[in-house]
């Protein structure tokens, strides 16, 4: 992959994650006839039950129990899918019991909360059926997505078939690639700012965001940004996007999120001149403080990086400093 958007290897990709989670399947004795095709392999919910699977035959559970699972997550995938903003076959998904699965590891995986008034405010976050005002808006994100940045709107219609809302404080969105191909985002990501940032701009680039760790985690199966082994040894990091500290990891797919969010800021301020610029500027300048941090992090550990890994920092270190 690179820091611009590309369909092409992206799709490529996927067909490898597709042809790993086939075998996975019949190695777990899942699909012993027929044949399923690619699309439904990269179902969210066929990909959780492939995981399961996995699992399952490493700790020593039966993975057919996760027969009637499969079955299920098939059936729905066979359902036709209605294209929503520009051609894009995404469903706008309620609450569903791979994506409540996700959700709980989401949260689990959160530091302790800090103590308020004495006590700890819980982390709380939940799914969410969308409203009618709320797919507006994401048909109005994906307009503004194929009139500034078609190439990033095409990548995303090849890797993501689900969109969840969450609502609750404790997470803003999140992939998991135990669920490839769903977003979980917090449905305050398609409100109006504080600062003035409209919902479409704000759902444009939560989608470039999640999108983007999705590219990343497909494309490291095919081609891996760290060294064997390095993760682990850096330890946990500072890093720009979240406040807990990050394994080495993290931060690499930070850095590539950010850049690629300021490619999309550029191309928006490049079409909204005048006025009405100011909250896409502010916002651009926080995006660009960030991905300076996160490339000036990532650079002290280039030694942990592939050579492609070292190729998408320099890249994006490029385009971060040539803006400044």
């Amino acid at each position: 992959m690179d820091i611009p958007p590309d369909a092409q290897a992206t799709a490529d990709d996927q067909r490898g994650l597709a042809r790993q989670i086939r075998t996975t399947l019949r190695r777990a004795g899942l699909l012993e006839a027929g044949t399923i095709s690619e699309r439904d392999l990269l179902r969210p919910a066929v990909v959780d039950t492939a995981h399961r699977a996995q699992r399952g035959i490493r700790q020593g559970t039966p993975p057919p129990a996760l027969r009637g699972d499969l079955a299920r997550a098939l059936t729905a995938a066979d359902r036709p899918r209605p294209s929503h903003g520009v051609n894009w076959p995404v469903e706008l998904a309620g609450p569903q019991p791979h994506l409540h699965r996700s959700v709980r590891r989401a949260l689990a995986s959160l530091p302790a909360p800090a103590p308020r008034h004495g006590d700890a405010a819980p982390a709380t976050a939940e799914l969410v059926s969308w409203q009618a005002a709320e797919a507006e808006t994401f048909e109005a994100a994906t307009r503004l997505l194929s009139d500034v940045w078609p190439e990033m709107l095409a990548e995303l219609r090849c890797l993501v078939v689900e969109l969840a809302l969450l609502e609750g404080r404790a997470i803003d969105g999140f992939t998991d690639f135990a669920v490839h191909g769903a977003i979980m985002l917090n449905r305050r990501r398609l409100t109006t700012s504080r600062a003035g940032l409209p919902g479409p701009v704000r759902l444009a680039e939560a989608l470039v965001h999640e999108g983007t760790h999705q590219r990343c985690n497909v494309a490291a199966t095919a081609r891996p940004f760290l060294r064997a082994g390095k993760n682990e040894e850096a330890g946990l990091l500072e890093t720009p996007l979240r406040t807990d500290p990050r394994p080495l990891t993290g931060l690499f797919q930070q850095t590539v999120v950010l850049a690629r969010s300021l490619l999309l800021f550029g191309r928006l301020l490049r079409s909204s001149p005048g006025s009405g610029a100011e909250p896409l500027k502010a916002r651009e300048d926080r995006l660009r403080t960030a991905a300076d941090q996160a490339v000036g992090t990532l650079s002290a550990h280039r030694g942990a990086l592939t050579p492609h890994g070292c190729a998408l920092l320099d890249r994006a270190t490029a385009l971060v400093r040539a803006g400044r």
